[in-house]
């Protein structure tokens, strides 16, 4: 079955036709810049200026930067705050007259990589942690998914951990990937004490640097990175979709 997915982040919107029984794009991904302020209004017409780019007519995925619960967005990370108690499914169906599903985006995320990437076949705790605008988390117990984690915004060092160790402060502030990876480490090290996970997957763009900064994590799981990199939010969106 194809599915339209579409992965909403804080810093660009990316939507592209997807094979839910490959777990592959069928199409290029599509990429337009998260528009400032990302308010209701203004994420949905790119929204549906990546369906009309697609010319699609047919169910949507999205992944979200949010909690979502029965499709209504309870958070808001790294968007608008004016998204918080929106049903934004509804809010999109209306202006593309697809029926649509939301899911978190990193959990979107996570089932790409459970059902097709580095999770394949894993039992026990995998936590996948996405680095890119924040920090985005997700837990799959013995294959099920613990939703609307969250964990980007526990407290590290007096701060958001987001605000510590996303891929966006590295950028900010010039990191080097020593300095940087070391900031990651902290944060692996906290949830380790958590939740003991078995495996951890580094998800986000940066999960195609992992070599780079993979020398300064020292946890006792396994860390791997994500095999889907920037295509797994629109893969697992609309994979999440089926289950709808």
């Amino acid at each position: 079955m194809e599915i339209l997915g579409i992965d909403v982040g804080g810093s660009g919107i990316k939507g592209g036709i997807v094979d839910t029984s490959k777990g592959e794009l069928v199409t290029e991904r599509h990429r337009i810049v998260t528009p400032q302020p990302a308010t209701p209004e203004a994420v949905i017409d790119v929204i549906v200026e990546i369906v009309e780019h697609h010319k699609w007519n047919g169910p949507i995925g999205c992944g979200f930067p949010a909690a979502v619960v029965n499709e209504i967005t309870k958070t808001a990370s790294n968007i608008d705050d004016s998204w918080i108690g929106v049903n934004a499914s509804d809010q999109i169906e209306k202006a593309t007259g697809c029926p649509t599903h939301l899911v978190n985006d990193v959990d979107a995320a996570a089932f790409a990589e459970m059902n097709f990437g580095a999770g394949i076949d894993e039992k026990g705790t995998v936590f996948m942690a996405a680095f890119g605008t924040g920090i985005g988390t997700a837990i799959f117990r013995n294959g099920q998914l613990i939703p609307n984690t969250e964990l980007g915004h526990i407290t590290l060092n007096g701060t958001k951990a987001e605000h510590y160790a996303a891929n966006s402060v590295r950028e900010t502030k010039d990191l080097s990937w020593e300095i940087w990876g070391l900031r990651v480490n902290e944060y692996l090290n906290l949830i380790e004490s958590l939740f003991w996970p078995d495996l951890f997957i580094i998800g986000g763009g940066v999960s195609k640097k992992f070599e780079d900064f993979k020398e300064y994590l020292d946890v006792e799981a396994r860390i791997v990175p994500a095999a889907s990199r920037n295509h797994a939010g629109i893969i697992g969106a609309a994979l999440a979709s089926l289950n709808q």
